[in-house]
């Protein structure tokens, strides 16, 4: 036991190390070892040259494609399949004291779907702490009684063993689903499909239908997670400039990653069997990043096989807001805070690949080191492309002396030129996933919007190093993080 957790504590404390320590190789490199500070240096901008043109081309792949299946008759498609009627699609939707109208909002998008509302099944989980939610239950039953097939409530009440979150929540749901429905209703489950919700989250018009065709077009569907294209555009246009563009960029890069299916784990909102969740064992009842764990709980349970398979179709959701400006960036930093604390099932990962004899190797080394990569590296990259370059050169004068110290700034600057121009294609794609702008903001903001992204090194740095650096920092001293809701206004 007390092996087993030393070598979880080295594992947290992996994460931060190596992004301290990559932060802060160029100043004391500077000193030491100049050249090769220097060659780190035009190696980070290189790889992020690679990453902006990837971003921007794989997110107008993806931009065409969504475009696309939003004129598809899904519908029509999925009634091909002579089992069609069998599929039937629970939606578990997790609140916790999210304003009655946001959960509203979502259930009507719900409503409002193609596929057959007695396919159809919503709970709404609730969490036993928060005072009042049988009110909003009995206010969401009159509105919304007999819209679906089955409506259900599910109260959480956190015990020992648990912490508090969507994972802890979603669980008890799906225990609840299992009796209600599976078990004495009857449903199927190997036709049943999970998704699991946000309170925020507003579906397209055809997301059940699309998921619905997905799922029975799949000869491999007990082995798959499906991921629509999230982006933070419910309250775009009554967020700070600032926050803007870091919700932006987060919707954009999540648009890109729906077309590179090598790398695709299901984040927020996503579906699966419930004959894999069953499989599995639900959501761990005490692991706060519950979209990431359960893709690799899948994944290593299986074997390997399980995949995650795009939809492309847009799915809205609420940027983080406050009443005031300073609320709305602090809360935002929470936000962003939480998701760079995904770095803390890194550990569980790691020691799964090194335990799982029957994935290949080459498969499972693949799978883990890309997005491992991506949160270990998630507060260096601002450090190294805004500041890297300069540092050499003010601690080491004799450095600057040399071919390479004299050529370094030109190079990594034309490298960083190069790198700008793929934002045009990030811009021109926002603006046509935007939502029209609302008749009560100014026509100017929208003409200024391109504008705004000259606020990226200074978004970069308070929505993404820094609440990276602090996500990493607190895991390694083991100041382990508690879930924290994102305020809705």
């Amino acid at each position: 036991m007390r092996k087993e957790r030393f070598i979880q504590r080295l594992l947290e404390i992996l994460p931060g190390f190596i992004s301290w320590n990559l932060i802060l190789f160029p100043f004391w490199g500077a000193l030491v070892a100049p050249i090769v500070v220097a060659y780190f240096i035009l190696f980070f901008d290189i790889y992020w040259l690679y990453k902006s043109f990837t971003l921007a081309l794989f997110a107008l792949i993806s931009h065409l494609r969504i475009q696309a299946s939003k004129k598809m008759d899904w519908l029509g498609e999925l009634k091909f399949f002579p089992d069609w009627e069998k599929v039937h699609h629970v939606i578990i939707v997790c609140t916790y004291k999210e304003p009655l109208y946001i959960t509203e909002r979502t259930l009507q998008s719900i409503v409002k779907q193609t596929m057959p509302a007695k396919q159809i099944t919503v709970v709404v989980a609730f969490e036993a702490r928060e005072i009042g939610w049988q009110e909003k239950a009995e206010e969401i039953k009159k509105k919304f009684h007999g819209k679906f097939g089955h409506l259900f409530f599910s109260e959480h009440e956190l015990i020992s063993g648990e912490t508090a979150g969507k994972h802890s929540n979603a669980r008890v749901a799906a225990f609840k689903i299992k009796k209600e429905l599976i078990d004495t209703k009857k449903i199927d489950i190997n036709y049943c499909t999970v998704t699991s919700c946000d309170a925020d989250h507003v579906f397209h018009p055809n997301h059940f239908a699309y998921l619905a065709y997905e799922f029975l077009d799949d000869p491999n569907r007990y082995e798959r997670f499906w991921q629509p294209t999230i982006g933070f555009y419910n309250n775009i246009w009554r967020i700070p400039a600032i926050s803007r563009v870091a919700n932006t960029l987060g919707s954009i890069w999540i648009t890109a990653a729906q077309s590179r299916t090598d790398r695709l784990i299901n984040q927020q909102n996503y579906s699966l069997s419930f004959r894999l969740l069953d499989r599995i064992g639900y959501w761990d009842p005490d692991v706060i990043p519950e979209d990431w764990h359960i893709f690799f709980k899948a994944y290593f349970a299986t074997d390997g096989k399980v995949e995650v398979r795009p939809l492309f179709l847009p799915l809205s959701a609420d940027a983080a807001e406050s009443t005031s400006f300073f609320k709305t960036m602090k809360n935002q930093y929470e936000q962003f805070k939480r998701w760079a604390w995904g770095v803390c099932d890194d550990p569980y990962v790691i020691k799964k690949y090194f335990t799982s004899k029957k994935i290949n190797f080459w498969d499972k080394t693949v799978r883990i080191a890309r997005p491992l990569a991506d949160h270990f590296l998630w507060p260096v990259y601002w450090f190294i492309i805004t500041w890297g370059v300069n540092i050499p050169m003010l601690l080491n004068k004799n450095f600057t002396r040399t071919a390479l110290g004299f050529n370094l700034p030109k190079i990594s600057s034309f490298i960083m030129t190069i790198s700008l121009l793929f934002l045009f294609v990030i811009v021109f794609i926002d603006l046509k996933q935007r939502p029209p702008r609302p008749k009560d903001v100014p026509r100017y903001r929208s003409w200024f919007t391109p504008l705004e992204f000259i606020l990226v090194p200074i978004s970069g740095f308070i929505f993404g190093a820094l609440p990276g650096l602090d996500a990493h920092t607190r895991l390694m001293l083991g100041k382990y993080i508690e879930y924290r809701v994102t305020e809705k206004v």
